[in-house]
């Protein structure tokens, strides 16, 4: 869908080439996750294309720190002074995911464009309310799956254009790290459980090759003594029998690729999967270097830049989704999570 606004205006014109000024940026939240975003902002792309504006906090000191970090204009005490500030076009939320929908919502309401981190919300309930709201604002809302963005997405995208997988029939993915000791995740009241942080990742992988809701959906795992989930096994099986093998675990280390297999051809993205660098395709072998000199809290952390030219793009284009990451594959994501932790046992109380 495509509309008339256009808060990223064109400046000024060369010859017919329009200059855009820059997208205008916000933070909310100055955790780990929004460092390396706007870490890998700064590493690899040009300052006369994105403006850092304002980051907010409930800790006014932890913000200010923030943006003395990464030059940021303004350093906020309340996120209701980012969604009153008039120089902001897009907001990055990178808080704890239970205030995802919250702030999201708040953000939409006062007319800004929302780059929102995965996952954008508990459930499906909650994820369908923020999108709807979005859609009817005519804002862009991104749900941050930035997995789809890497180049070697692009040679997923382009190697099942071009057919030369022949028909799909398997799937799998798996996302094994050892993080189950980290408070947020062992907290159901946190949004904790490894379903909705690390299992999403192979899930979006899953819709993305196949692009419909499965047929039937099973699964398997085990909580912690704190009632999130720790571990699943998950089978998607589709309407022409094929299937997708998908497993996480919040407390082992494993070879985290994805494998994608078709009668006439393989895929393999080598780890991490969910923030690829190389892929072996029926073409040949490519690898897509990220320009990392340290400095980042998770691994790959540079390729978040991705995401930030993604959004910018669209921008320009005024579109209200990306054509990568779009409102249904969001619905679909979250559709297929809640029927995992349905037969999981993984219950949040106060949102389920």
């Amino acid at each position: 869908m495509v509309h008339c606004w256009i808060h990223l205006h064109c400046d000024f014109s060369i010859e017919g080439l329009c200059i855009w000024m820059a997208t205008r940026w916000a933070c909310l939240g100055p955790g780990k996750i929004s460092s390396d975003f706007f870490k890998a902002i700064q590493d690899n792309l040009p300052a006369t294309e994105h403006e850092f504006v304002a980051i907010a906090s409930r800790d006014q000191s932890r913000a200010q720190q923030f943006a003395d970090k990464f030059k940021f204009k303004r350093a906020y005490g309340s996120y209701e002074d980012v969604a009153k500030d008039k120089d902001v076009d897009v907001v990055y939320i990178g808080t704890i995911i239970t205030n995802h929908v919250e702030l999201s919502m708040k953000m939409l309401e006062a007319g800004k464009h929302v780059l929102c981190e995965k996952p954008m919300a508990i459930n499906y309930k909650e994820a369908k309310q923020v999108l709807d709201f979005a859609k009817s604002k005519n804002l862009l809302f991104v749900e941050a799956i930035w997995s789809r963005l890497f180049p070697v997405y692009d040679e997923i995208r382009n190697e099942m254009a071009a057919g030369s997988l022949g028909d799909i029939r398997l799937v799998q993915a798996t996302f094994c790290v050892p993080i189950s000791q980290v408070e947020r995740l062992r907290d159901v009241k946190l949004g904790g459980g490894a379903c909705l942080d690390i299992g999403i990742y192979t899930i979006q992988f899953a819709c993305l090759i196949f692009g419909e809701m499965p047929e039937s959906i099973t699964a398997v795992g085990n909580l912690m003594k704190s009632g999130a989930d720790e571990n699943a096994c998950i089978i998607l099986k589709y309407k022409n029998g094929a299937v997708a093998n998908l497993t996480y675990h919040a407390s082992l280390t494993n070879n985290n690729t994805a494998v994608i297999c078709g009668t006439k051809g393989r895929i393999e993205v080598e780890h991490p999967f969910w923030a690829p660098t190389k892929i072996s395709t029926p073409s040949g072998v490519k690898e897509f270097p990220l320009k990392d000199d340290g400095g980042y809290n998770f691994g790959n952390s540079a390729g978040l830049h991705y995401e930030a030219n993604a959004v910018r793009d669209c921008l320009s284009k005024g579109l209200i989704e990306h054509p990568y990451i779009k409102h249904g594959d969001s619905e679909m994501i979250y559709k297929i999570m809640d029927e995992v932790r349905r037969q999981i046992g993984m219950v949040y109380p106060d949102f389920d």
